[in-house]
């Protein structure tokens, strides 16, 4: 699928930090004018929204702007718009994006994703409380909310549990995922911590939810990151390197609950089979590699879906840090990653692999010539992914 007719355009992020004295709206226009300026279209040249995970009134921090307001404010005209939670995790936007354009119903199509976390207030936990509050649970809800399971680290964690006690897996390789995180994200502008982190000052963290401790979750962000997918027709036009979506991952075939599955497998699994079922490409090709770290778990968890290594075989291969540092042979979430960069919430992984695959990393650049790049978000029975390639 090299050639599969689509390609990044441009790419465009607002300012990222916690508690900016900015609307969410105006952080999502700031990173709709950077996409268009890096693309070298304007915004007549739109024709198609997408979005993740749409307008959520009853989560105002998490899911602040939709396609709807964000056409209205930019009096956009468009053929094709889409938003919404269900799908291939964060990237379903991305990827239904890119399918609308495979079938003709838009030539140029600008996904986004804006949070405002970073400035608190409604969050999963606060909404899992208000369902609690009604008279009868309803949906997946009723398998967790009875026993106060009202967060995403809680229904993770007995994941980890699992892993460790099937394959070794130790407190030090999710340390690892941490630590190189840091690592790079003191070589990003956009960093969410400024102060440099060892293992030990890892391990000397206290438990949240055993295994998992504070630093290994992501840093809640204001933030918008802005991804434009363009039909290849429109690549020798572009202002920039236009990278193309190689293959595309987002396979369910477990069920679509976050506990009633063979745990310690996820969707990711599935979606990492669909991936290389859909190129010519190996996992021994890749240059870089920027996946999910909501949770330090779930970065361990895409190696081993994407064929990185075996099953049961992360905590091995991040052991240390050298395989997955920046000079390493398979650098990993090179902007620092969410634990340490900010919750942009999976669409800064792909902002982050055309970043590297168009040298523009700077200080983080990764020092080889990188030619292929993927990025995965998602966790339990969500999951998307894409491999990205510069030709």
């Amino acid at each position: 699928m090299a050639n599969s007719g689509v390609v990044i355009s441009g790419i465009g992020q607002s300012a990222v930090g916690k508690r900016l004295d900015r609307t969410a709206m105006s952080l999502t226009v700031d990173a709709v004018k950077d996409a268009l300026a890096n693309a070298g279209l304007t915004r007549d040249d739109i024709d198609g929204v997408s979005c993740y995970p749409g307008a959520r009134p009853d989560m105002p921090h998490f899911g602040p702007i939709g396609a709807n307001q964000l056409i209205d404010a930019l009096r956009l005209k468009v053929n094709w718009y889409s938003s919404g939670l269900e799908g291939g995790a964060q990237l379903a936007a991305i990827i239904n994006g890119y399918a609308a354009i495979k079938a003709g119903l838009a030539r140029h199509v600008l996904c986004f994703r804006t949070v405002k976390e970073g400035s608190g207030g409604a969050s999963w936990k606060d909404a899992a409380r208000a369902r609690m509050e009604r008279s009868r649970v309803w949906g997946e809800y009723q398998w967790q909310l009875p026993f106060n399971a009202i967060s995403a680290m809680q229904w993770l964690a007995p994941y980890a549990q699992r892993h460790f006690h099937l394959y070794g897996t130790r407190r030090e390789h999710l340390g690892a995922i941490a630590v190189n995180g840091r690592r790079n994200a003191l070589l990003n502008p956009k960093r969410m911590y400024d102060k440099p982190l060892s293992l030990d000052d890892y391990l000397a963290m206290p438990f949240l939810s055993s295994p998992f401790c504070l630093l290994d979750c992501d840093a809640p962000t204001d933030a918008s990151t802005v991804i434009i997918l363009s039909s290849a027709e429109a690549a020798a036009d572009l202002a920039c390197t236009p990278i193309y979506i190689d293959s595309i991952g987002s396979a369910l075939t477990t069920r679509p609950s976050w506990d009633q599955v063979d745990v310690p497998r996820m969707a990711a699994f599935d979606a990492g089979r669909m991936l290389w079922g859909r190129t010519d490409h190996k996992p021994g090709d890749v240059d870089v590699a920027q996946l999910y770290d909501g949770f330090s778990f779930l970065t361990l968890t895409w190696l081993e879906a994407l064929g990185f290594c075996g099953e049961g075989e992360s905590g091995t291969f991040v052991e240390g840090g050298a395989r997955i540092a920046l000079e390493g042979e398979l650098p990993l979430n090179t902007n620092g990653g969410q634990l340490s960069a900010g919750r942009t919430h999976g669409f800064g992984f792909v902002h982050e692999a055309v970043t590297q695959l168009r040298g523009a990393g700077g200080d983080r650049q990764v020092n080889r010539d990188v030619k292929l790049a993927v990025a995965a978000a998602g966790g339990g029975p969500m999951a998307g992914c894409l491999l990205l390639a510069r030709h």
